[in-house]
Protein backbone atom coordinates (compact mmCIF):
# COMPACT_ATOMS: atom_id res chain seq x y z
CA UNK A 1 0.00 0.00 0.00
CA UNK A 2 2.86 2.21 0.73
CA UNK A 3 4.58 1.59 -2.28
CA UNK A 4 1.65 2.50 -4.42
CA UNK A 5 1.02 5.88 -2.29
CA UNK A 6 -2.02 4.25 -1.35
CA UNK A 7 -3.92 3.75 2.49
CA UNK A 8 -4.21 0.34 4.26
CA UNK A 9 -6.48 -1.88 3.62
CA UNK A 10 -9.16 -1.87 6.22
CA UNK A 11 -10.75 -5.44 7.09
CA UNK A 12 -13.92 -6.05 5.43
CA UNK A 13 -14.90 -6.91 8.94
CA UNK A 14 -14.25 -4.19 10.70
CA UNK A 15 -17.16 -2.22 8.61
CA UNK A 16 -17.68 1.31 11.07
CA UNK A 17 -15.52 3.85 9.93
CA UNK A 18 -13.59 2.22 7.52
CA UNK A 19 -13.08 3.74 3.90
CA UNK A 20 -12.94 0.46 1.09
CA UNK A 21 -12.71 3.14 -1.69
CA UNK A 22 -8.95 1.32 -2.38
CA UNK A 23 -10.39 -1.84 -1.84
CA UNK A 24 -10.74 -4.74 0.92
CA UNK A 25 -8.56 -7.27 3.07
CA UNK A 26 -10.52 -10.33 3.55
CA UNK A 27 -8.61 -12.07 5.49
CA UNK A 28 -9.05 -12.95 8.81
CA UNK A 29 -6.03 -15.27 11.37
CA UNK A 30 -6.37 -19.06 11.23
CA UNK A 31 -8.35 -19.07 7.93
CA UNK A 32 -7.92 -22.26 5.97
CA UNK A 33 -8.84 -23.00 2.41
CA UNK A 34 -11.01 -25.83 3.03
CA UNK A 35 -13.81 -25.81 5.53
CA UNK A 36 -12.69 -27.45 8.93
CA UNK A 37 -14.57 -29.66 10.67
CA UNK A 38 -13.60 -28.43 13.72
CA UNK A 39 -14.52 -25.33 15.98
CA UNK A 40 -11.55 -22.21 16.46
CA UNK A 41 -11.69 -23.19 20.30
CA UNK A 42 -10.30 -26.87 18.94
CA UNK A 43 -7.96 -26.35 16.69
CA UNK A 44 -7.63 -22.59 16.18
CA UNK A 45 -8.64 -22.84 12.84
CA UNK A 46 -10.94 -19.86 11.59
CA UNK A 47 -14.60 -21.00 10.80
CA UNK A 48 -14.68 -17.90 8.46
CA UNK A 49 -12.86 -20.64 5.54
CA UNK A 50 -11.75 -19.00 1.79
CA UNK A 51 -15.08 -19.57 0.50
CA UNK A 52 -17.15 -17.61 3.15
CA UNK A 53 -15.16 -14.92 2.39
CA UNK A 54 -15.89 -15.35 -1.19
CA UNK A 55 -19.49 -14.82 0.26
CA UNK A 56 -18.46 -11.83 1.64
CA UNK A 57 -16.71 -10.26 -1.40
CA UNK A 58 -19.55 -11.17 -3.73
CA UNK A 59 -21.90 -9.45 -0.98
CA UNK A 60 -19.48 -7.05 -1.06
CA UNK A 61 -18.89 -6.17 -4.91
CA UNK A 62 -23.55 -6.21 -5.23
CA UNK A 63 -23.39 -3.82 -2.49
CA UNK A 64 -21.21 -1.28 -3.81
CA UNK A 65 -22.83 -0.84 -6.80
CA UNK A 66 -26.08 0.01 -5.26
CA UNK A 67 -25.06 1.61 -1.98
CA UNK A 68 -22.08 4.08 -3.52
CA UNK A 69 -24.66 5.75 -5.56
CA UNK A 70 -26.53 6.94 -1.96
CA UNK A 71 -25.39 9.93 0.04
CA UNK A 72 -21.34 9.85 1.73
CA UNK A 73 -21.04 6.31 0.57
CA UNK A 74 -19.85 6.82 -2.40
CA UNK A 75 -16.69 8.17 -1.08
CA UNK A 76 -16.16 4.77 1.24
CA UNK A 77 -16.86 2.33 -1.36
CA UNK A 78 -14.87 1.52 -4.72
CA UNK A 79 -16.36 2.65 -8.24
CA UNK A 80 -17.47 0.31 -10.27
CA UNK A 81 -15.01 0.11 -12.79
CA UNK A 82 -12.44 -0.47 -9.76
CA UNK A 83 -13.19 -4.41 -9.46
CA UNK A 84 -12.22 -4.78 -12.89
CA UNK A 85 -8.92 -3.57 -12.20
CA UNK A 86 -8.39 -4.17 -8.82
CA UNK A 87 -5.28 -6.79 -8.38
CA UNK A 88 -6.74 -9.15 -6.28
CA UNK A 89 -4.18 -11.25 -4.06
CA UNK A 90 -3.93 -14.70 -2.30
CA UNK A 91 -1.76 -15.75 0.16
CA UNK A 92 -3.77 -18.64 1.41
CA UNK A 93 -2.88 -22.76 2.31
CA UNK A 94 -0.23 -22.85 5.16
CA UNK A 95 -3.07 -23.22 7.44
CA UNK A 96 -4.58 -25.91 5.86
CA UNK A 97 -1.02 -28.18 5.41
CA UNK A 98 -1.20 -27.72 9.46
CA UNK A 99 -4.31 -28.79 10.17
CA UNK A 100 -3.95 -32.00 8.98
CA UNK A 101 -0.69 -32.35 11.85
CA UNK A 102 -2.81 -31.19 14.07
CA UNK A 103 -5.45 -33.93 13.59
CA UNK A 104 -2.40 -36.37 13.95
CA UNK A 105 -2.23 -36.75 10.14
CA UNK A 106 1.18 -38.19 8.74
CA UNK A 107 3.22 -36.06 6.04
CA UNK A 108 2.23 -38.69 3.31
CA UNK A 109 -1.70 -38.08 4.77
CA UNK A 110 -1.48 -34.57 4.72
CA UNK A 111 0.19 -34.36 0.68
CA UNK A 112 -2.64 -36.72 -0.32
CA UNK A 113 -5.51 -34.06 0.65
CA UNK A 114 -3.29 -31.28 -1.19
CA UNK A 115 -4.72 -31.93 -4.73
CA UNK A 116 -8.19 -30.58 -3.17
CA UNK A 117 -7.63 -28.02 -1.41
CA UNK A 118 -5.60 -26.42 -4.48
CA UNK A 119 -9.11 -27.80 -6.63
CA UNK A 120 -10.93 -25.51 -4.12
CA UNK A 121 -8.42 -22.37 -4.42
CA UNK A 122 -8.72 -22.97 -8.15
CA UNK A 123 -12.20 -22.96 -8.03
CA UNK A 124 -11.98 -19.27 -5.96
CA UNK A 125 -9.97 -17.74 -8.47
CA UNK A 126 -12.41 -18.67 -11.12
CA UNK A 127 -15.54 -17.45 -9.00
CA UNK A 128 -13.50 -13.77 -8.96
CA UNK A 129 -12.37 -14.10 -12.45
CA UNK A 130 -16.27 -14.16 -13.00
CA UNK A 131 -17.20 -11.52 -11.44
CA UNK A 132 -15.23 -9.21 -13.66
CA UNK A 133 -11.64 -9.85 -11.62
CA UNK A 134 -8.95 -9.98 -14.27
CA UNK A 135 -5.56 -9.70 -12.20
CA UNK A 136 -4.35 -12.43 -9.47
CA UNK A 137 -1.02 -12.34 -7.58
CA UNK A 138 -1.29 -15.82 -5.92
CA UNK A 139 1.63 -16.83 -3.36
CA UNK A 140 2.94 -19.77 -2.89
CA UNK A 141 3.08 -21.14 1.11
CA UNK A 142 6.03 -20.35 3.09
CA UNK A 143 8.53 -22.74 5.07
CA UNK A 144 6.42 -24.05 7.90
CA UNK A 145 8.73 -26.02 9.25
CA UNK A 146 10.96 -23.00 10.13
CA UNK A 147 8.19 -22.11 12.31
CA UNK A 148 8.39 -21.68 16.23
CA UNK A 149 4.95 -22.98 16.86
CA UNK A 150 5.36 -26.00 14.70
CA UNK A 151 8.40 -27.33 15.48
CA UNK A 152 7.07 -26.62 19.07
CA UNK A 153 4.13 -28.53 18.34
CA UNK A 154 4.70 -31.18 16.74
CA UNK A 155 7.43 -33.47 17.66
CA UNK A 156 10.11 -33.59 15.24
CA UNK A 157 13.48 -35.54 15.58
CA UNK A 158 16.69 -34.52 15.58
CA UNK A 159 17.32 -36.31 12.32
CA UNK A 160 14.22 -34.66 10.75
CA UNK A 161 15.91 -31.48 11.25
CA UNK A 162 17.91 -29.77 8.25
CA UNK A 163 21.16 -27.96 8.82
CA UNK A 164 19.26 -24.64 9.55
CA UNK A 165 17.46 -26.26 12.64
CA UNK A 166 13.92 -26.50 10.25
CA UNK A 167 11.81 -29.32 10.27
CA UNK A 168 11.77 -31.02 7.08
CA UNK A 169 9.42 -33.30 6.88
CA UNK A 170 6.79 -30.05 6.65
CA UNK A 171 9.05 -28.16 4.54
CA UNK A 172 8.75 -31.03 2.31
CA UNK A 173 4.97 -31.05 2.70
CA UNK A 174 5.14 -27.10 2.05
CA UNK A 175 7.09 -27.79 -1.37
CA UNK A 176 4.44 -30.07 -2.17
CA UNK A 177 1.91 -28.23 -1.86
CA UNK A 178 3.99 -25.16 -3.88
CA UNK A 179 4.76 -27.66 -6.84
CA UNK A 180 1.05 -28.52 -7.14
CA UNK A 181 0.23 -24.78 -6.74
CA UNK A 182 2.37 -23.93 -9.66
CA UNK A 183 0.75 -26.21 -12.29
CA UNK A 184 -2.68 -24.72 -10.75
CA UNK A 185 -1.55 -21.41 -12.11
CA UNK A 186 -0.39 -22.83 -15.61
CA UNK A 187 -3.90 -24.58 -15.80
CA UNK A 188 -5.79 -21.56 -14.68
CA UNK A 189 -3.82 -19.23 -17.31
CA UNK A 190 -5.09 -21.69 -20.00
CA UNK A 191 -9.05 -21.41 -18.55
CA UNK A 192 -9.05 -17.97 -18.04
CA UNK A 193 -7.48 -16.27 -21.08
CA UNK A 194 -8.26 -12.35 -19.61
CA UNK A 195 -6.69 -12.96 -16.63
CA UNK A 196 -3.00 -12.19 -15.52
CA UNK A 197 -1.95 -14.80 -13.05
CA UNK A 198 1.42 -14.06 -11.25
CA UNK A 199 2.91 -16.78 -9.11
CA UNK A 200 5.01 -15.81 -6.30
CA UNK A 201 7.79 -17.61 -4.52
CA UNK A 202 7.44 -16.76 -0.60
CA UNK A 203 8.93 -19.96 0.03
CA UNK A 204 12.42 -19.10 -1.44
CA UNK A 205 12.26 -15.97 -0.11
CA UNK A 206 11.33 -16.58 3.62
CA UNK A 207 12.90 -19.75 3.57
CA UNK A 208 16.40 -17.30 2.71
CA UNK A 209 16.45 -15.04 5.51
CA UNK A 210 16.14 -18.01 8.02
CA UNK A 211 18.87 -19.94 6.74
CA UNK A 212 20.87 -16.45 5.98
CA UNK A 213 19.76 -14.25 8.80
CA UNK A 214 23.16 -13.46 10.35
CA UNK A 215 24.29 -12.27 6.65
CA UNK A 216 21.02 -10.07 6.30
CA UNK A 217 20.81 -8.42 9.74
CA UNK A 218 18.97 -10.78 11.95
CA UNK A 219 19.46 -13.23 14.33
CA UNK A 220 17.58 -16.20 16.06
CA UNK A 221 15.10 -16.80 13.23
CA UNK A 222 14.10 -20.08 15.05
CA UNK A 223 13.24 -17.98 18.30
CA UNK A 224 9.72 -16.12 18.97
CA UNK A 225 10.15 -12.62 19.37
CA UNK A 226 7.14 -12.48 21.94
CA UNK A 227 6.31 -15.99 23.75
CA UNK A 228 7.18 -17.79 26.88
CA UNK A 229 9.27 -20.48 27.38
CA UNK A 230 10.73 -23.62 25.66
CA UNK A 231 13.43 -24.09 22.68
CA UNK A 232 11.40 -21.78 21.28
CA UNK A 233 10.06 -19.01 23.45
CA UNK A 234 6.74 -20.76 21.97
CA UNK A 235 4.27 -22.33 24.43
CA UNK A 236 0.85 -22.68 22.98
CA UNK A 237 -0.78 -22.01 26.29
CA UNK A 238 0.65 -18.88 26.97
CA UNK A 239 0.89 -17.33 23.78
CA UNK A 240 2.36 -13.45 22.89
CA UNK A 241 0.81 -11.15 25.44
CA UNK A 242 -0.03 -14.05 28.03
CA UNK A 243 -0.59 -13.27 31.78
CA UNK A 244 -0.79 -15.40 34.61
CA UNK A 245 -2.57 -14.43 37.87
CA UNK A 246 -0.92 -13.85 40.98
CA UNK A 247 -2.29 -13.37 44.46
CA UNK A 248 -5.15 -11.46 42.46
CA UNK A 249 -2.61 -9.47 40.23
CA UNK A 250 -2.22 -9.73 36.62
CA UNK A 251 1.41 -10.21 35.41
CA UNK A 252 2.79 -10.01 31.60
CA UNK A 253 4.51 -13.38 31.28
CA UNK A 254 4.83 -13.31 27.58
CA UNK A 255 6.27 -10.38 26.69
CA UNK A 256 8.25 -8.91 23.63
CA UNK A 257 11.99 -9.66 23.08
CA UNK A 258 14.37 -6.70 23.62
CA UNK A 259 14.56 -5.09 19.78
CA UNK A 260 12.14 -6.73 16.91
CA UNK A 261 13.72 -4.88 14.74
CA UNK A 262 16.52 -7.44 14.35
CA UNK A 263 14.18 -10.70 14.48
CA UNK A 264 12.63 -13.06 12.25
CA UNK A 265 9.86 -14.40 13.87
CA UNK A 266 7.13 -12.56 16.06
CA UNK A 267 4.81 -14.82 17.85
CA UNK A 268 6.01 -18.46 16.93
CA UNK A 269 3.46 -18.36 13.85
CA UNK A 270 3.86 -14.63 12.35
CA UNK A 271 6.95 -12.79 11.19
CA UNK A 272 8.08 -9.38 12.78
CA UNK A 273 7.03 -6.35 10.90
CA UNK A 274 10.97 -5.83 9.94
CA UNK A 275 10.69 -9.05 8.53
CA UNK A 276 7.96 -8.63 6.51
CA UNK A 277 9.61 -5.70 5.47
CA UNK A 278 12.72 -7.71 4.02
CA UNK A 279 10.24 -10.40 2.27
CA UNK A 280 8.32 -7.65 0.48
CA UNK A 281 11.33 -5.93 -0.79
CA UNK A 282 12.19 -8.42 -2.17
CA UNK A 283 9.04 -9.93 -3.83
CA UNK A 284 7.80 -6.46 -5.53
CA UNK A 285 10.94 -6.38 -7.73
CA UNK A 286 9.70 -9.57 -9.62
CA UNK A 287 12.82 -11.12 -9.00
CA UNK A 288 10.30 -14.51 -7.36
CA UNK A 289 7.59 -14.07 -9.70
CA UNK A 290 6.76 -15.89 -12.47
CA UNK A 291 6.19 -14.29 -14.69
CA UNK A 292 9.12 -11.77 -13.29
CA UNK A 293 7.24 -8.69 -13.50
CA UNK A 294 7.38 -6.00 -10.47
CA UNK A 295 4.43 -5.68 -8.63
CA UNK A 296 4.01 -2.14 -10.20
CA UNK A 297 3.25 -3.86 -13.60
CA UNK A 298 0.89 -6.47 -12.27
CA UNK A 299 -2.27 -4.52 -13.44
CA UNK A 300 0.04 -3.36 -16.56
CA UNK A 301 -2.60 -2.77 -19.69
CA UNK A 302 -1.63 -2.86 -22.73
CA UNK A 303 -1.94 -0.33 -25.10
CA UNK A 304 -4.58 -1.69 -27.43
CA UNK A 305 -6.73 -1.70 -23.60
CA UNK A 306 -6.76 -5.42 -23.19
CA UNK A 307 -5.10 -6.95 -20.14
CA UNK A 308 -1.33 -8.37 -20.93
CA UNK A 309 -2.35 -12.68 -21.12
CA UNK A 310 1.19 -13.83 -18.88
CA UNK A 311 2.16 -17.22 -19.77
Amino acid sequence: AESFGLPYLSAYLDSVGSNFSHGANFATAGSTIRRQNTTIFQSGASPISLDVQLVQFSEFHTRSKIISKQGVFHKLLPKEDYFSKALYTFDIGQNDLTAGYKLNLTTEQVKAYVPDVLLQLSEAVKRVYDQGGRTFWIHNTGPVGCLPYVLDRFLTSATQLDKYGCGSPFNEVAQYFNQRLKDVVIQLRKQLPLAAITYVDVYSVKYTLVSQAKKLGFELPLIACCGHGGKYNFNNSLRCGGKITVKGKEILIAKSCGNPSVRVNWDGIHFTEAANKWIFQQITSGSFSDPPLPLKMACHLSKDGAMNKFR
